[in-house]
């Protein structure tokens, strides 16, 4: 409760933002259903998960301020560990999920599909991990296909390759192929498993640790358009990458 931050990242041309402060446990409070963090707050009204937000954005200081509204058309409870030793865990709430978007600064309102997962671990995220690279595609079906390749250069490295349905099932599938994507402008590598070649759509993060990224694949016979994450960890760990973070997320203690 001590190291608590509401992230917001606005891609919209004209109107991008970046916002993630971190504030102390005196800026904070919980229960069962509400998430205060410092000015912003997080809720579940039984139907939707609300997210109020005013934020300032970071390095340029930008208010970012309105409501996020995630309506999940099926909750899942479902967690797996992501290493052997099951001390770092993932799993989706709602794979498919709409949004509604309100914000008044900047001056935005638009509604679509939406994704809510949760990663949680007992450590500290190097002590499990040296890299991963992350999908999540819909399917025709309204199915949400995810990609999970953690410590891809190594050969006993951890697949998880698995199908979210409409109904509440949980489906393994064969993970396709890895594919190598171009490197990033920080000389990122990154890779996506595809039964095609797989293309950059959209470059929306390219940082020193992480990118993220809108691509086109095809898998399970179907070509999609999946939002994909890289990290790698000993670069997020790296001193001078450190020295940079507050730049981009100051703290509030």
């Amino acid at each position: 409760m001590n190291h608590c931050a509401l992230n917001v990242a606005l891609y919209s041309p004209g109107a991008g933002r970046w916002a993630m402060t971190e504030r102390g446990a005196r800026h904070c409070q919980r229960d069962a259903s509400h998430f205060q963090i410092g000015p912003s707050q997080v809720s579940w009204d039984g139907q939707a998960l609300c997210i109020d937000i005013d934020e300032v954005g970071m390095p340029i200081p930008l208010r970012v301020r309105g409501q996020v509204r995630i309506h999940p058309e099926q909750l899942f409870n479902f967690s797996t560990p992501l290493e052997a030793r099951g001390r770092h865990r993932w799993g989706p709430i709602a794979p498919q999920a709409r949004v509604e978007v309100a914000l008044s600064q900047p001056e935005q309102r638009w509604s679509g599909h939406a994704y809510l997962d949760s990663n949680e671990g007992d450590e500290p995220i190097e002590k499990g991990f040296q890299h991963w690279d992350w999908s999540r595609g819909q399917l025709a079906d309204g199915s949400t296909a995810v990609l999970y390749d953690v410590e891809p250069d190594d050969p006993a490295g951890h697949v998880l390759a698995l199908r979210f349905m409409p109904d509440g099932r949980v489906l393994d599938f064969e993970a396709p192929p890895q594919k190598r994507l171009p490197r990033t402008a920080w000389g990122l590598s990154r890779r996506m498993r595809s039964d095609a070649p797989v293309k950059v759509l959209q470059q929306l993060e390219d940082t020193p640790f992480y990118q993220r990224s809108v691509i086109s694949s095809a898998m399970l016979g179907q070509s999609l358009t999946s939002f994909h994450e890289t990290l790698n960890v000993p670069r997020l760990v790296n001193p001078v990458v450190r020295a940079m973070l507050p730049w981009r997320m100051p703290r509030r203690p």
